[in-house]
Protein backbone atom coordinates (compact mmCIF):
# COMPACT_ATOMS: atom_id res chain seq x y z
CA UNK A 1 0.00 0.00 0.00
CA UNK A 2 1.10 3.14 -0.80
CA UNK A 3 1.24 6.00 1.39
CA UNK A 4 0.39 9.46 -0.34
CA UNK A 5 1.56 11.28 2.89
CA UNK A 6 5.46 10.66 1.90
CA UNK A 7 7.51 13.33 0.97
CA UNK A 8 8.89 13.20 -2.76
CA UNK A 9 12.45 13.02 -0.68
CA UNK A 10 11.49 9.54 0.66
CA UNK A 11 9.42 8.64 -2.31
CA UNK A 12 12.65 8.92 -4.40
CA UNK A 13 14.78 7.10 -1.79
CA UNK A 14 12.31 4.23 -2.26
CA UNK A 15 12.70 4.10 -5.63
CA UNK A 16 16.30 5.00 -5.45
CA UNK A 17 16.69 1.61 -2.84
CA UNK A 18 14.65 -0.72 -5.33
CA UNK A 19 16.47 0.00 -8.37
CA UNK A 20 19.59 -0.67 -6.64
CA UNK A 21 18.36 -3.98 -5.59
CA UNK A 22 17.12 -5.22 -8.50
CA UNK A 23 20.38 -4.08 -10.13
CA UNK A 24 22.88 -5.66 -7.20
CA UNK A 25 20.68 -9.04 -8.21
CA UNK A 26 21.38 -8.24 -11.69
CA UNK A 27 24.92 -7.86 -11.04
CA UNK A 28 25.45 -11.07 -8.95
CA UNK A 29 23.40 -13.23 -11.49
CA UNK A 30 25.56 -12.10 -14.36
CA UNK A 31 29.02 -12.49 -12.19
CA UNK A 32 27.84 -16.35 -11.24
CA UNK A 33 27.34 -17.30 -14.76
CA UNK A 34 29.81 -19.13 -16.06
CA UNK A 35 28.64 -20.18 -19.13
CA UNK A 36 25.78 -20.12 -21.52
CA UNK A 37 23.55 -23.12 -20.15
CA UNK A 38 20.86 -22.16 -17.20
CA UNK A 39 22.17 -23.38 -14.24
CA UNK A 40 19.95 -23.04 -10.73
CA UNK A 41 22.12 -21.57 -7.83
CA UNK A 42 21.59 -23.37 -4.92
CA UNK A 43 19.06 -21.40 -3.34
CA UNK A 44 18.39 -24.11 -0.20
CA UNK A 45 21.82 -23.39 0.87
CA UNK A 46 21.23 -19.59 1.37
CA UNK A 47 20.45 -18.14 4.50
CA UNK A 48 20.38 -14.40 3.56
CA UNK A 49 18.70 -11.62 5.63
CA UNK A 50 15.39 -10.02 4.19
CA UNK A 51 15.80 -6.61 2.93
CA UNK A 52 11.81 -5.48 2.95
CA UNK A 53 9.54 -5.50 0.03
CA UNK A 54 10.00 -4.19 -3.28
CA UNK A 55 7.86 -2.78 -5.66
CA UNK A 56 7.65 -5.43 -8.15
CA UNK A 57 5.11 -7.70 -9.33
CA UNK A 58 4.89 -10.75 -12.13
CA UNK A 59 1.39 -10.40 -12.98
CA UNK A 60 -0.88 -13.66 -13.73
CA UNK A 61 -0.42 -13.55 -17.81
CA UNK A 62 4.08 -13.73 -16.79
CA UNK A 63 4.97 -10.22 -17.25
CA UNK A 64 7.28 -8.26 -14.78
CA UNK A 65 6.49 -4.82 -13.53
CA UNK A 66 9.25 -2.76 -11.75
CA UNK A 67 7.63 0.02 -10.30
CA UNK A 68 5.03 0.21 -13.25
CA UNK A 69 7.17 -0.54 -15.63
CA UNK A 70 7.21 -3.34 -17.84
CA UNK A 71 10.19 -5.43 -17.46
CA UNK A 72 10.87 -6.41 -21.69
CA UNK A 73 14.51 -7.36 -21.84
CA UNK A 74 14.16 -11.32 -21.72
CA UNK A 75 17.74 -11.75 -20.78
CA UNK A 76 16.86 -9.85 -17.24
CA UNK A 77 13.76 -12.24 -16.73
CA UNK A 78 16.23 -14.83 -17.70
CA UNK A 79 18.52 -13.74 -14.69
CA UNK A 80 15.74 -13.10 -12.39
CA UNK A 81 14.07 -15.96 -12.41
CA UNK A 82 16.72 -18.19 -11.39
CA UNK A 83 16.69 -16.55 -8.05
CA UNK A 84 12.79 -16.94 -6.98
CA UNK A 85 12.37 -18.43 -4.37
CA UNK A 86 9.07 -19.03 -1.79
CA UNK A 87 8.90 -19.35 1.71
CA UNK A 88 5.81 -19.23 3.94
CA UNK A 89 3.63 -18.65 0.81
CA UNK A 90 5.53 -15.27 -0.41
CA UNK A 91 7.81 -15.20 -3.24
CA UNK A 92 11.02 -13.60 -3.03
CA UNK A 93 14.00 -12.66 -5.07
CA UNK A 94 17.00 -14.42 -3.31
CA UNK A 95 20.37 -14.06 -3.09
CA UNK A 96 23.60 -15.28 -0.91
CA UNK A 97 23.23 -11.89 0.70
CA UNK A 98 19.72 -10.42 0.55
CA UNK A 99 16.23 -11.94 0.36
CA UNK A 100 13.56 -9.12 -1.09
CA UNK A 101 9.70 -9.79 -0.91
CA UNK A 102 8.05 -9.61 -4.44
CA UNK A 103 4.15 -9.99 -5.31
CA UNK A 104 3.19 -12.86 -7.55
CA UNK A 105 -0.68 -12.57 -8.83
CA UNK A 106 -0.42 -16.59 -9.72
CA UNK A 107 2.54 -18.19 -10.35
CA UNK A 108 5.82 -16.80 -11.63
CA UNK A 109 6.87 -19.26 -14.15
CA UNK A 110 5.00 -20.06 -17.95
CA UNK A 111 5.47 -23.41 -19.98
CA UNK A 112 5.95 -22.63 -23.61
CA UNK A 113 6.99 -25.41 -24.89
CA UNK A 114 6.24 -29.51 -25.08
CA UNK A 115 8.07 -32.21 -26.49
CA UNK A 116 8.51 -35.85 -25.50
CA UNK A 117 12.29 -37.39 -25.25
CA UNK A 118 13.60 -40.45 -24.83
CA UNK A 119 15.77 -41.62 -21.82
CA UNK A 120 16.58 -45.04 -21.02
CA UNK A 121 14.78 -45.98 -23.54
CA UNK A 122 11.44 -44.92 -21.66
CA UNK A 123 9.61 -42.05 -23.20
CA UNK A 124 9.34 -38.55 -20.90
CA UNK A 125 7.45 -35.77 -21.61
CA UNK A 126 9.65 -32.67 -20.93
CA UNK A 127 8.53 -28.64 -20.90
CA UNK A 128 10.39 -25.57 -21.24
CA UNK A 129 8.98 -22.38 -19.60
CA UNK A 130 9.68 -19.23 -21.26
CA UNK A 131 13.06 -18.73 -19.42
CA UNK A 132 14.43 -21.87 -20.50
CA UNK A 133 13.31 -23.73 -17.24
CA UNK A 134 13.62 -27.36 -18.50
CA UNK A 135 11.68 -29.69 -16.51
CA UNK A 136 10.71 -33.79 -17.14
CA UNK A 137 7.53 -34.56 -16.23
CA UNK A 138 7.71 -37.26 -13.20
CA UNK A 139 7.33 -37.83 -9.73
CA UNK A 140 8.88 -34.51 -8.46
CA UNK A 141 7.45 -32.50 -10.78
CA UNK A 142 4.29 -33.53 -11.71
CA UNK A 143 1.42 -31.91 -14.11
CA UNK A 144 -1.74 -30.60 -11.98
CA UNK A 145 -5.11 -29.07 -12.58
CA UNK A 146 -6.01 -26.00 -9.64
CA UNK A 147 -8.52 -23.27 -9.98
CA UNK A 148 -7.43 -19.40 -10.49
CA UNK A 149 -9.74 -16.48 -9.78
CA UNK A 150 -9.05 -13.35 -12.46
CA UNK A 151 -9.67 -9.86 -11.25
CA UNK A 152 -12.46 -10.00 -13.10
CA UNK A 153 -13.88 -12.62 -10.27
CA UNK A 154 -14.43 -15.42 -13.37
CA UNK A 155 -12.98 -18.95 -11.70
CA UNK A 156 -11.37 -21.38 -14.44
CA UNK A 157 -8.85 -24.29 -14.05
CA UNK A 158 -5.47 -24.16 -15.45
CA UNK A 159 -2.65 -26.53 -15.75
CA UNK A 160 0.79 -26.27 -13.96
CA UNK A 161 3.67 -28.29 -13.11
CA UNK A 162 6.26 -28.05 -10.43
CA UNK A 163 9.59 -27.40 -11.50
CA UNK A 164 11.85 -26.40 -7.88
CA UNK A 165 11.85 -24.74 -4.55
CA UNK A 166 8.37 -25.13 -3.80
CA UNK A 167 7.68 -22.83 -7.49
CA UNK A 168 4.95 -24.01 -10.00
CA UNK A 169 4.52 -22.75 -13.62
CA UNK A 170 1.25 -22.22 -15.77
CA UNK A 171 1.20 -24.50 -18.97
CA UNK A 172 0.25 -22.21 -21.83
CA UNK A 173 -2.81 -22.85 -23.49
CA UNK A 174 -1.14 -23.79 -26.85
CA UNK A 175 1.42 -25.61 -25.07
CA UNK A 176 -1.56 -27.93 -22.98
CA UNK A 177 -3.42 -28.07 -26.35
CA UNK A 178 -0.15 -30.13 -27.49
CA UNK A 179 -0.01 -32.01 -24.12
CA UNK A 180 -3.70 -33.03 -24.96
CA UNK A 181 -2.38 -34.50 -28.50
CA UNK A 182 0.20 -36.78 -25.84
CA UNK A 183 -2.71 -37.87 -23.85
CA UNK A 184 -6.29 -39.77 -24.22
CA UNK A 185 -9.42 -39.18 -22.47
CA UNK A 186 -11.21 -41.86 -20.31
CA UNK A 187 -13.83 -42.28 -17.33
CA UNK A 188 -13.03 -43.02 -13.73
CA UNK A 189 -15.18 -45.49 -12.10
CA UNK A 190 -17.71 -42.77 -10.87
CA UNK A 191 -18.33 -42.16 -14.41
CA UNK A 192 -16.26 -38.63 -14.59
CA UNK A 193 -13.76 -37.91 -17.58
CA UNK A 194 -10.30 -38.13 -16.76
CA UNK A 195 -7.51 -36.95 -19.05
CA UNK A 196 -4.45 -39.35 -18.97
CA UNK A 197 -1.08 -38.58 -19.48
CA UNK A 198 1.99 -40.77 -19.25
CA UNK A 199 5.66 -39.72 -18.77
CA UNK A 200 8.05 -42.48 -18.12
CA UNK A 201 6.44 -44.97 -15.79
CA UNK A 202 4.08 -42.19 -14.09
CA UNK A 203 0.85 -41.74 -15.28
CA UNK A 204 -1.27 -38.49 -14.69
CA UNK A 205 -4.34 -38.57 -14.27
CA UNK A 206 -6.39 -35.00 -14.37
CA UNK A 207 -10.16 -34.08 -14.06
CA UNK A 208 -11.66 -31.26 -13.77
Amino acid sequence: MVNHHHSSQETNQSTSLDDKNLMSIAQYLKDAQQSHKRSIPPLDQWHPKHCGKMDLIIKANGEWWHEGQLIKRQALLDLFSKVLWKEDAKYYLKTPVEQIEIEVEDEPLLVNQVDVVEIECKSFIQLTTTNQDIVIVDEEHPIFMRGYVSEAGEEELRPYVHVRFGLNALIQRAAFYHLIELGVLTENSDGEAVFELKSGDLLLQLSS
